[in-house]
């Protein structure tokens, strides 16, 4: 009997650490989108609450993400299956994409709150830092942006005496 115990009691528990494990194993794709999400969400929910600051710096975070993947794909292109490299290839550029929209987002932030200097500015890194073809439809729209801001307020010129 009690060997009977013993027997259904170590069937119980591998079947808990199986399950356990199971629970452990985790999907490390999954986790960064997620991570991506949570930091835009922080994005929004620091500009609705005004602090500009947290904003950009939830935003440089996902750069930096989509950085990293970035240098994983390049790395990894040759090594491992090209299931890995396009999943984390399609993480990055869901990255970059939410970094490059937030950016906007920023610079009409500053356009509504009638910061002009700062929203030029912002529309300026957006044009700047995304260069890829990629980037096209982000840069466009911030160059479309930034001869709006110029009807709202054109920008101050600097005279000089010759």
């Amino acid at each position: 009997m009690a060997r009977l115990q013993f027997a259904l009691s170590r069937s119980l528990l591998l079947m808990a650490c199986c399950l356990i494990g199971a629970g452990c194993a985790h999907d490390t794709y999954q986790e960064r989108a997620n991570l991506i999400k949570n930091h835009a969400d922080a994005f929004y929910d620091s500009l609705k609450a005004n602090r500009v600051e947290s904003a950009v710096r939830a935003n440089e975070q996902i750069e930096t993400m989509a950085s990293e993947m970035g240098d994983t794909v390049r790395k990894r292109a040759g090594q491992q299956g090209a299931t890995a490299v396009e999943r984390e290839f399609a993480l990055m550029t869901t990255a970059n994409e939410a970094a490059a929209t937030n950016w906007l987002a920023l610079g009409q932030y500053f356009t509504i709150k009638r910061q002009y200097p700062q929203a030029r500015a912002t529309y300026r890194r957006v044009i700047d830092t995304y260069t890829n073809a990629t980037d096209r439809p982000y840069r466009e729209q911030a160059l479309r942006a930034l001869r709006d801001l110029d009807m709202l307020s054109p920008p101050a010129t600097t005279t000089t005496n010759p």
